[in-house]
């Protein structure tokens, strides 16, 4: 009887640490993610291509992941505000951000930034890429992007170029242009994109540098004529539009891009239902067709390629700045 009694403790005392296990076990394979609303934190205000773009994107991760993305726009210097509210937040993937080829210039422009995205983010996938474009007032002699250059050199310094602010994308991608074409040739700063238009209409400046969303309506009603666009390969969206490489500036390329990430240490297993499910927002028809409307061709990747990207990019433009003399703040 003693000997049966033992027996029965010691299965008693075998089940009860599987069943201290297992009360450890249930609640881990428990988690699903999200189990609550997903905040989508972005360094731009609203209305803006990024902006557009990532509320179509987290609508259809709403569906697909049967919580809601939230869109908060947290606009500032540098994107460090944005920046700082998803590195601080909780690394549980309910709070996620936008990263961008801007976040790469900033590490570039800024002598010290308060975050460092190589260091604070984990990486989870491109949303897609898009083209700056070269375009001149329809009634310019410019009918290719060679002819603009031939001018320039024939004129040295009296041909301008429109830009956004000092150390924007397009800003830099002009002087890029002039580095690489080794052109004498004065870039303007404008406050915003219609202060370029017009300026480029009363030819105070001969040429511009834009994303394509913000040249489209005057390119549509035959003001401004496109001469060139800044990727590896034609856009999708405007086939007829050769490359700057193709102008005839070898070594020439602009790509900009937008991503999102989430805060260093959030898990693997989340980053990759992210992952996942971005890429499969990407690939939906209409996802395609909308983005390809504003301009932007969307493109998943793996947070490796990412991550890549955005070094890239760093050194990219950290060489750029240099070079153009541009002074870092």
């Amino acid at each position: 009887m003693q000997a049966r009694i033992t027996r029965w403790s010691r299965l008693g005392a075998a089940a009860a640490v599987i069943g201290l296990f297992a009360s450890f076990a249930v609640p881990a394979a428990a988690q699903k993610y999200p189990d609550r609303p997903v905040k989508i934190v972005l360094p731009f205000g609203p209305g803006g291509v990024a902006d557009v773009t990532s509320r179509l994107v987290a609508e259809k991760l709403g569906e697909k992941l049967g919580q809601r993305f939230v869109i908060e726009n947290m606009p500032g210097a540098g994107g460090i505000s944005a920046a700082n509210a998803v590195i601080g937040a909780p690394p549980d993937g309910h709070t996620i951000g936008l990263v961008t080829n801007g976040t790469a210039i900033s590490v570039a422009q800024f002598k010290s930034l308060p975050f460092d995205p190589v260091r604070d983010y984990a990486m989870v996938s491109t949303l897609g890429t898009f083209d700056l474009v070269f375009a001149v007032n329809a009634d310019a002699p410019f009918r290719t992007l060679a002819d603009f250059v031939a001018a320039a050199r024939r004129e040295p310094g009296k041909l301008n170029i429109g830009t956004i602010n000092v150390g924007g994308t397009q800003n830099l991608g002009a002087e890029l242009l002039r580095l690489t074409a080794n052109l004498d040739v004065q870039i303007v700063p404008y406050r915003n994109s219609p202060d370029i238009i017009v300026a480029l209409l009363r030819n105070d400046v001969q040429m511009l540098v834009e994303f394509p969303a913000a040249v489209k309506g005057q390119v549509a009603d035959g003001r401004l004529r496109l001469l060139a666009t800044s990727g590896p390969k034609r856009f999708p969206a405007m086939p007829d539009v050769p490359t700057v490489e193709e102008a005839g500036i070898g070594g020439y390329e602009v790509t900009s891009w937008n991503g999102v990430f989430a805060p260093k240490g959030t898990r693997a297993e989340v980053v990759a239902t992210l992952n996942k499910a971005l890429a499969e927002v990407l690939a939906l028809p209409d996802i395609n067709a909308r983005f390809l409307d504003l301009g932007v061709v969307a493109k998943p990747s793996s947070p490796e390629q990412l991550m890549a990207l955005l070094k890239a990019d760093i050194e990219k433009w950290a060489d750029v700045i240099t070079k153009a003399g541009i002074e870092r703040k």
